[in-house]
């Protein structure tokens, strides 16, 4: 069973710790876009974009990568249709042009690309139809960002994903599996060579773009003022503004590649740098800051299954309990430690909304990290932590993170909706 279990997590790190270019909801937008114009086989006429209220607000305000600094749904769809290489899935605009850029930029705004709201369609979900005259093609996303739920030309399936969903291979199902005794048992004993290319890629990679981040002014700059204002000699801060500075460049549209966790770039920066800085500060070795980053990107994930890819939960808390529970590992905490160190982030910052993605992502990863450092120490210096019947912190941290994920999903499903109504007001 143990070996089962130790393959399911090795396939789950190696399926989402991807790289993307940009934030990934309009990202994901272009492939789907690049995918129907090349089903398509000839030039468009128009494009339809429909999409799920949860992508609507994750477009709205951040800005397109590698578009010369366009926002919105219509940019990022024309710039997969007229640019994007579909092959590269969330790489996809890497190939675009200084030409497509300023063709894009001539006809966003002309109507050629039409946006519906997907009604009562909760989560991750986009459908873009490409026309030419009689001739249309499809192609479905759904609650995953690079991989075609569906494809279609002329109303015939070309491709059909859907039948996947509940194989045995299915991320979803492997999802499942998790949980805290059994990551921690991966991260302690899974032969290190099985998740090194992942893990290694997602440090040099998001390094790269929190260097960029902290070099350059991005966004509101969280990274660079934590970096100026504060003592930059204490790893908490240093943590924190990796992390953050990674966020501002992003959101911000630079091209430089994260690997994402959980669908979400901002996520990746979040559960991977703050170990990674908690690592060289306690010198620790290259395989042990492998071994918790992969039990922060599990302990992530872990929570995500529950709340969804897409939800008015803010997910730089999943990752930071992540990564609290990673930085726990390094300090040499146990199962006990790790478990007080995920409540006890959850229990502090449990309720920050997810109100798009825009420059304040960076602030908010600052913030959660801030909890989660203060839950790791509480955890292991103080030995403390929230008790059962403090709000959500159940007896059981199976119990805590369920209970926590269940609220993201299902009880601010109406603070979703409210979120879209307010954002979409003049």
């Amino acid at each position: 069973m143990m070996n089962t279990i130790f393959d399911a997590y090795t396939k789950i790190l190696t399926e989402e710790l991807k790289p993307a270019i940009g934030c990934t909801e309009p990202v994901a937008i272009a492939f789907a876009s690049a995918s129907a114009a090349k089903a398509l086989g000839t030039s468009f006429t128009s494009i339809t974009v429909k999409c799920s209220g949860n992508v609507v607000k994750n477009v709205k305000s951040v800005t397109v990568p590698n578009s010369g600094g366009m926002k919105g749904i219509e940019a990022a769809a024309l710039l997969g249709a007229l640019g994007g290489n579909a092959s590269l899935h969330l790489k996809v605009l890497s190939t675009v042009t200084d030409e497509i850029r300023n063709k894009v930029k001539e006809i966003v705004n002309s109507g050629i690309c039409k946006v519906i709201l997907a009604e009562d369609i909760p989560g991750l979900y986009i459908s873009v139809t490409a026309e030419n005259g009689s001739d249309s093609a499809t192609a479905v996303l759904k609650e995953c960002h690079d991989e075609l739920y569906s494809l279609s030309k002329n109303g015939k399936l070309i491709i059909n994903n859907g039948t996947k969903e509940n194989s045995d291979d299915n991320l979803d199902e492997l999802r499942k599996l998790l949980n805290l005794k059994d990551i921690l048992s991966y991260a302690k004993n899974v032969e290190i060579d099985e998740i090194r290319k992942p893990l290694k890629r997602q440090v040099e990679l998001n390094r790269a773009i929190a260097e960029e981040g902290l070099r350059k002014n991005y966004g509101c700059s969280i990274g660079k003022t934590l970096k100026k204002l504060y003592d930059w000699d204490d790893v908490r801060i240093r943590a924190r503004a990796y992390a953050s500075a990674g966020s501002d460049a992003r959101m911000s549209g630079c091209s430089l590649p994260v690997v994402i966790n959980s669908g979400s770039g901002n996520q990746g920066l979040t559960v991977s740098l703050p170990v990674v800085e908690y690592g060289e500060y306690l010198r620790s070795t290259e395989e042990e800051v492998l071994r918790a980053l992969a039990l922060s990107n599990l302990v992530a994930i872990h929570q995500k299954k529950y709340i969804g890819p897409l939800s008015a939960y803010c997910g730089a808390v999943s990752a930071s309990a992540g990564a609290s529970a990673g930085i726990a590992y390094l300090m040499g905490g146990e199962e006990a430690e790790i478990s007080k160190a995920i409540s006890n982030t959850l229990a502090m910052v449990g309720g920050i909304v997810c109100d798009g993605a825009k420059a304040s992502c960076a602030a908010k990863i600052s913030s959660s990290l801030e909890a989660a450092i203060l839950a790791m120490e509480m955890s292991l210096e103080e030995k403390t932590a929230f008790q059962s019947g403090d709000g959500l912190v159940k007896k059981d941290i199976e119990k805590t993170i369920e209970a926590f994920g269940k609220m993201g999903k299902e009880g601010m499903r109406e603070t979703d909706k409210e979120i879209l109504n307010l954002m979409l007001e003049d």
